[in-house]
């Protein structure tokens, strides 16, 4: 649920006079005091400006973050840190992992999205292509003759097997029926 920051403010005052404001409907009492209880402590270490929202989908370099981290490993505390800076815990804990899995790079923004449908290639401006040379071109037309030799041959021999197919289904059905008269003149014997 987002509260708004004159809430939040409220809602911290009456915590340091004793009392809590009535519970919004939908959370329960005991998270909903935690809750004060954490703007309470943040406030108390970083102003009242550190409860309020945060500034949504900054976009940090990675000196920057590198910087963040590097004071996470120096011994700072990840929530102290990511308090101080506005961020959320999880992300600088993100930032800590992926810098001792992968070094510096890690820290570099990613690409996110499903991939583009054509590939890399496709998109390149398309090159002319060079002339041939002359044994480049006779090469060219001896290949292409071969294909075509190549692909008259594989038609024949598929034809072939077609008609030995069916030259053998209708020598099996031929032994069938003979089978069938034989025995029909055997019944009326």
């Amino acid at each position: 649920m987002k509260y708004s920051n004159e809430y939040k403010m409220k809602c911290i005052e009456m915590y340091y006079q004793g009392e809590y404001p009535e519970t919004p409907e939908g959370v329960t009492l005991e998270s909903f005091h935690q809750i004060i209880r954490q703007w309470a402590r943040k406030s108390e270490r970083g102003g009242l400006e550190t409860v309020g929202h945060k500034a949504r989908n900054r976009v940090w370099t990675q000196e920057e973050k590198l910087a963040l981290v590097e004071k996470v490993l120096a011994g700072r505390a990840v929530l102290a840190v990511a308090e101080e800076e506005g961020l959320e815990h999880s992300v600088l804990y993100q930032w800590v992992r992926k810098y001792r899995i992968e070094g510096y790079e890690g820290l570099a923004e990613k690409r996110k999205g499903r991939p583009p449908k054509e590939p890399k290639s496709m998109t390149k401006k398309k090159e002319e292509p060079r002339e041939l040379t002359e044994s480049e071109r006779e090469e060219l037309l001896r290949l292409r003759a071969e294909n075509e030799y190549l692909r008259a041959e594989t038609a024949a021999i598929k034809k072939l097997m077609a008609l030995r197919r069916e030259k053998e289904a209708a020598r099996l059905k031929a032994k069938r029926q003979k089978r069938s008269k034989s025995s029909e003149a055997k019944d009326t014997d």
